[in-house]
């Protein structure tokens, strides 16, 4: 068992006829998957994803995968695979092809519509797409691909084995066992088997419910909730899910249907990806149910269902204005019913709990999973990661799309049922399968590029920490003008303070001791303005920690006169 260590260095030349394996990210955290594969001097990509930030990315909109290991080599792209359509997997597929706007994608047709949108939003003209479905092969310079059907939470999500002269590697993408699935297109064990049979060298499979036991409960148990939710339910239903989660929306619309509702769409992303859907036939709407939201607002309450955005409490997304009441034209009532029919993502407790209680003020019913069983997770659980290991008895495991604790649960499972060599990686660990054995053998550098409004890496991780400080600690201005003739303080220091309860009258105390530092410096000779800022900033800093409890953000100005 290999685990990466941080003074791992960078790894070694290739050997001849190895297949080397490069995470930029999903390994350590849920989202920004992506993948390298490197063989014979040639580059294949599987996945190309964003991470959503949270409250410690102040200002960020996205978080992207660091493309630096790969920037010179974007010629020696030979593809990118796409294995399903959701943001953590396609997200960032748009900043990669600013870079090199030839690549060839590959995904199935839905996968590549939702794609396709992006892809014009961001005016790049010069793509490549190669649909492919489950059962077909195809290659790419030396990496000869075979597509697997598997369910997962977005229609036609694809797993993806990839043949070298190194050997067999099958990679899941997200996936679960459903077997009774909505659209009745399963996980393609007998494929799995079939590879299994072959002899599959590297299996990377899906860490994000490793530790939880059992298997995942299928989307029809589902059905009977909503229709209950509906039957009990006298006004207006507010459905919130993912966008892209067109399962669900097929249940909603088909359970609207039954129960004599009229549908119409809150969102811009719900009614982009639902017209791809329903345009390629993911989605199919039953007749006269649709209408548009103004439509809707005339009709009486109980005929109303809106599916709207925002499940994961995003301040800017539609439940959020409507939870705020600053929604143009949905105003929520006393009797309303909303449900939140997805998951909980972790670290988006807070905004979500936010937005169920401002639910909740204006008198709404608000069903979501704490309370009933109107979202199932779209990732294999324990019990189906042991099948598949079963079926598949891969000779070398490396888990990831998942935390650490994701991951170790995932290769521990693999080694219960008789895997030896199980790697552990985190982005930007680099792994080699030479002569059919897997190993990490260096690490190359990665990090966190934000994009920031216009801006893409620009931000970096110390100017955050100041938007952070500025957030929570508030910031202090002190103006000293120092006499150039004299040597002394002739004015201030004047001090402005903002983000805390501050009051000009309570820093008369420190500005003596401050005029008293700077005078002290001046009288040893030191005129460095440079200098003379840092002992303002260090004289204030200990005063307002000592008296205040306090480490705001401090900005120093000394000016000669």
């Amino acid at each position: 068992m290999s685990h990466p260590h941080p003074e791992l260095g960078a790894p070694p030349e290739l050997p001849a006829g190895g297949l080397r394996v490069i995470p930029l990210g999903g390994l350590g955290e849920v989202g920004r998957n992506m993948t390298v594969f490197e063989y014979d001097g040639r580059l294949l990509i599987v996945d190309c994803g964003v991470l959503f930030p949270d409250e410690h990315h102040p200002g960020v909109d996205l978080i992207l995968p660091d493309f630096t290991p790969i920037r010179e080599r974007l010629d020696d792209i030979e593809a990118l695979v796409l294995t399903h359509g959701h943001e953590d997997h396609i997200g960032a597929t748009p900043y990669l092809l600013r870079e090199r706007e030839d690549i060839p994608l590959v995904g199935s047709e839905l996968t590549l519509a939702l794609l396709n949108g992006k892809i014009r939003e961001h005016r790049l003209k010069q793509t490549v797409f190669h649909t492919v479905k489950e059962g077909e092969r195809i290659s790419f310079g030396p990496f000869d691909l075979e597509f697997v059907a598997v369910n997962h939470s977005i229609p036609d999500a694809l797993a993806v084995a990839i043949r070298t002269g190194a050997g067999l590697v099958l990679h899941t993408g997200d996936f679960k066992m459903d077997q009774l699935p909505l659209d009745g297109r399963i996980t393609d064990l007998r494929a799995f088997a079939r590879l299994g049979e072959e002899g599959v060298d590297l299996f990377l499979t899906d860490s994000t419910n490793a530790e939880v036991p059992g298997f995942t409960t299928a989307e029809k148990k589902i059905t009977p909730v909503l229709d209950t939710v509906f039957r009990e339910s006298e006004q207006r239903i507010i459905v919130a899910c993912f966008a892209s989660h067109v399962h669900r929306v097929q249940q909603i619309l088909d359970t609207a249907a039954k129960h004599d509702r009229k549908v119409a769409y809150v969102g811009r992303s719900m009614v982009r990806n639902m017209a791809v859907a329903r345009d390629l036939g993911y989605l199919t709407v039953p007749p006269g149910v649709m209408v548009d939201a103004k439509a809707l607002a005339e009709l009486p309450p109980e005929r109303q269902v809106l599916i709207s955005t925002g499940s994961q409490g995003e301040p800017m997304s539609a439940l959020a204005r409507i939870a705020n009441r600053s929604h143009h034209f949905v105003h929520l009532e006393e009797g309303d019913t909303v449900v939140l029919a997805s998951s909980l993502i972790p670290g988006n407790e807070n905004a979500v709990y936010r937005v169920i209680n401002g639910l909740s003020r204006w008198g709404a019913r608000v069903v979501h999973k704490g309370n009933a069983l109107v979202h199932v997770s779209g990732h294999a659980s324990a019990g189906e990661l042991l099948y598949c290991y079963n079926i598949v008895r891969p000779r070398n495991v490396l888990p990831v799309h998942g935390e650490i604790r994701h991951m170790l649960a995932n290769g521990a499972l693999a080694k219960e049922t008789g895997v030896e060599n199980v790697v552990y990686a985190e982005d930007g660990v680099v792994v080699d399968l030479v002569d059919g054995v897997a190993s990490v053998t260096g690490k190359v550098p990665v990090g966190y590029v934000f994009v920031d409004g216009q801006s893409i890496g620009d931000v970096t991780e110390s100017e955050l920490k100041d938007r952070r400080i500025l957030g929570e600690e508030g910031f202090i201005s002190v103006i000293v003008v120092v006499d150039s003739v004299s040597g002394k303080v002739s004015a201030g220091p004047e001090i402005h303070a903002r983000g805390h309860a501050w009051d000009d009258s309570m820093f008369e105390d420190i500005k003596q001791p401050i005029i008293d530092a700077v005078n002290e410096l001046l009288s040893d000779g030191n005129d460095d303005t440079y200098q003379l800022q840092q002992i303002v900033r260090r004289t204030i800093g200990r005063w307002v920690s000592s008296t205040h409890k306090r480490r705001p953000m401090i900005i120093p100005v000394v000016v000669e006169a």
